[in-house]
């Protein structure tokens, strides 16, 4: 059985998408973004609540990671 995603924070977010090359966060217009060469991901505002495991795989699948690659590094 291969491991899954869950539910992450907006921090493990940021620290995960650091550790495979993205920039920021940067704060303009109405989400933060990261960035890395030629990929710009928005992401969704700061709060309380986790980012849902749709919202996170949308997020890995812009950014080119696979969700392989994400457990083994995060």
């Amino acid at each position: 059985m291969s491991p899954k995603l869950s539910p992450i924070s907006w921090k493990k977010l940021v620290k995960g998408l650091r550790k495979f090359g993205f920039k920021g966060p940067y704060w303009g217009g109405k989400h933060p973004y990261m960035i890395k060469e030629h990929i710009v991901l928005t992401l969704p505002n700061p709060h309380k609540k986790e980012i849902s495991v749709a919202l996170l795989r949308k997020i890995l699948r812009h950014a080119g990671i696979s969700v392989k690659d994400w457990i083994e590094k995060v």
